[in-house]
Parts: structure tokens; sequence; C-alpha cells
């Protein structure tokens, strides 16, 4: 199989990755979310509101974001977005953070992921950012797994949100940069 072709994402990748980010959750978290909550994300009024969030988010990007796409025969099977650590409280401004990667079910195990987050981490690494952390549900060990093989590790951080009305717990995770 082909490697896959990561790219900074265009506008017109913002629907790709609205519905790749509700194929993803669909998949990842159904043990997580009510099945109705999950399917909201698919409606078109979901779909079109975070097309529009992320359209603008490419078109008129905050200081050190990128959003990444990965493809093949130019279909998008996933993405990422890396940035300045966006965690209230934090003083250093030399910590990035992943807030995305998600791909598509169906190419889960095909690559993407990985390729993905080698881009996402040298997009940091030329930010000359020194770490960089990430926030994963605590009750999703595939993803958990990915992170920690792709170097990764907890660092004891816990929080809690609500998400799709359901209030779900979050591990930190965090990488050394400079190694």
């Amino acid at each position: 199989m082909a490697a896959p072709l990561v790219r900074d994402a265009s506008p017109d990748d913002a629907r790709a990755i609205a519905e790749t980010r509700a194929r993803s959750w669909a998949s990842a978290y159904d043990h997580v979310f009510p099945p109705e909550a999950l399917e909201a994300l698919r409606e078109e009024s979901e779909l079109g509101r975070a097309t529009a969030w992320w359209r603008q988010r490419i078109e008129q990007p905050a200081a050190n974001l990128h959003v990444l796409v990965a493809s093949r025969a130019g279909d998008v099977l996933g993405f990422a977005s890396v940035g300045q650590v966006a965690e209230e409280g934090t003083e250093s401004d030399d910590v990035g953070e992943l807030y995305t990667i998600y791909v598509r079910p169906e190419a889960w195990g095909d690559g993407i992921g990985r390729a993905l987050m080698s881009e996402a981490l040298a997009r940091l690494r030329g930010e000359g950012l020194r770490e960089a952390i990430l926030w994963v549900l605590e009750d999703n060990p595939r993803t958990r797994r990915f992170y920690e093989l792709s170097g990764w590790s907890a660092d004891g951080g816990v929080k809690e949100e609500e998400w799709l009305g359901a209030v779900i717990s979050e591990v930190r995770y965090r990488i050394a940069l400079d190694a």
C-alpha cells in the first residue's frame, strides 16, 4: 500500500475533516457516548457547522496552528491539528499541543495515523517547541496504545469535561520534542 500524502489542509478539506471526525467518533466512542449523540454528529446541520468551523481555522489560522490532512488517491483519510498549548495555567511558551488526530475507521491500521503523527511532531519541532501535550479519553485503550507506541507518556494530568451530554475523564500525555 502506498504511503499517505500528508499536507497542509486547504479550505476545500474542511468537509472531509468534519466527516472524518464524525465517523471516527462514531466508531471509537460508541461505548462512551449515547448512540443518538454520536449519530447527531453525522447529521447535515452538525456537519455543516463543523465544516464552517474547520474552514475558518484553515483560512484564518491562529499563530502556530497547523491543520494537516493525510490522503491516498486524493481521498482525505485522516487529519491532525497542532499548535501552541491551549491549556490554561501553562506558564511555558515552549510547549505545544496535539489538539486532534483522527483517522477514518476504514483506514485504521493503514499507517495514516503514524504519518500524521510524524508530521505533526515535525511541525511542533519546527516551531521551536521543547515538548508537547495531548488529552485523550481515559477509556480509549486503542488510541492510548497508539500514543504510547508513538513515544508519548501519561504524565498524571487528569480532567473531566462534558461532551455530547456525558461527563468524561481525560488523561494528559506528554512527549519531549528535542529527543
